[in-house]
């Protein structure tokens, strides 16, 4: 008897020691949320910049198509590729993809960012808190997320552009771009072509999100489910994509026009202008929508790549957080 007292004392101290290694869990709640988000806003994060990696020398090619005069077909499109790889090698093929990955990772970190804080916002005005939104506010999130993410990255986008069209003798890298702009051109350059993106973005973010949490409330609502699986998040996505794109393409082609003028010798200042050059010389459909086919090839490749990828890496912070928890 003496014995098994005498063992239970030694036992005693080891167990509660084990019980206050353990976070209360009150503080575990609080702390979850936060985590959260910070997990979802890097795997995102990680996620754009591999699907933008991957599908880098078409969105280079067709950013070339929309800054020049020539007619875009996909014959072309090879030919661009092909002639890119023999006079440059392979990585030339990716060339501007660093400003792109600098400029996607933050752009998308705040974009969805303040899309949840925009809907959070809105939904208190509407009186939807924690709920969906109803069809205009929820367009309304989409357009003022994509606006407040372009507005702070659009300089990054503008270096993307002049890298995408140029040889590397001419800007060896991001800050030879910002520099040598900056010094020959004005500072004020890096913001050519800043209203188009405004204006492109507005129905393009709006449209995107607006698709896309419709289509999640529409699913949830029939089968029962509060989230979809992976693969129907891909459709949903791939469909939202493809309409925005297509919606807001003009836009973005004029865009592409004012950011590349001081190295193509053109003369884009104004919208309009723009516009009326590139129809009257190129057309509607061949001017303003050129290229747009190689969107709707790379659009659903890069979204499959992007959520495919956010849903790994997410997976496995999962598992690296049970795990942590187990050893404690």
């Amino acid at each position: 008897m003496a014995h098994r007292l005498q063992d239970r004392q030694h036992r005693l101290p080891v167990a509660q020691a084990t019980v206050l290694t353990l976070p209360p869990a009150s503080q575990a709640k609080d702390m979850r949320p936060s985590w959260s988000a910070l997990e979802s806003l890097l795997c995102g994060a990680f996620a754009g910049a591999v699907a933008k990696t991957v599908i880098a020398p078409l969105d280079r090619t067709k950013i070339i198509f929309q800054v020049s005069s020539k007619r875009f077909s996909a014959k072309e499109a090879f030919r661009v590729i092909y002639s890119t790889y023999m006079e440059g090698g392979l990585f030339s093929l990716w060339r501007g993809n660093s400003a792109t990955m600098v400029r996607v990772m933050p752009y998308a970190a705040i974009q969805f960012c303040s899309h949840e804080q925009y809907k959070r916002l809105l939904g208190s005005c509407y009186g939807f808190q924690g709920k969906a939104l109803p069809p205009f506010p929820r367009f309304l999130a989409g357009s003022l997320a994509g606006t407040t993410a372009a507005m702070l990255t659009y300089p990054l986008d503008m270096v993307r552009a002049r890298m995408a069209v140029t040889a590397r003798e001419m800007y060896s890298n991001i800050m030879h771009v910002f520099v040598r702009i900056s010094q020959e051109e004005g500072v004020r350059t890096l913001y050519r072509g800043f209203t188009p993106t405004i204006l492109g973005v507005i129905p393009y973010a709006g449209i995107t999100f607006f698709t896309y949490e419709t289509l999640k409330k529409l699913h949830s609502e029939k089968t029962k489910r509060s989230q979809p699986y992976p693969y129907e998040r891909l459709a949903f996505g791939a469909c939202a994509g493809l309409i925005g794109q297509s919606a807001s393409y003009p836009l973005d082609v004029v865009r592409r026009r004012m950011q590349t003028a001081g190295v193509t010798g053109s003369s884009y200042s104004t919208i309009l202008g723009t516009m009326r050059e590139i129809v009257t010389h190129e057309g509607v459909i061949r001017g303003l929508y050129k290229g747009l086919s190689m969107n709707w090839v790379k659009g659903p490749v890069a979204v499959g790549i992007s959520f495919t990828t956010f849903d790994i890496t997410h997976n496995l912070l999962l598992k690296l957080h049970q795990m942590g928890n187990f050893i404690h």
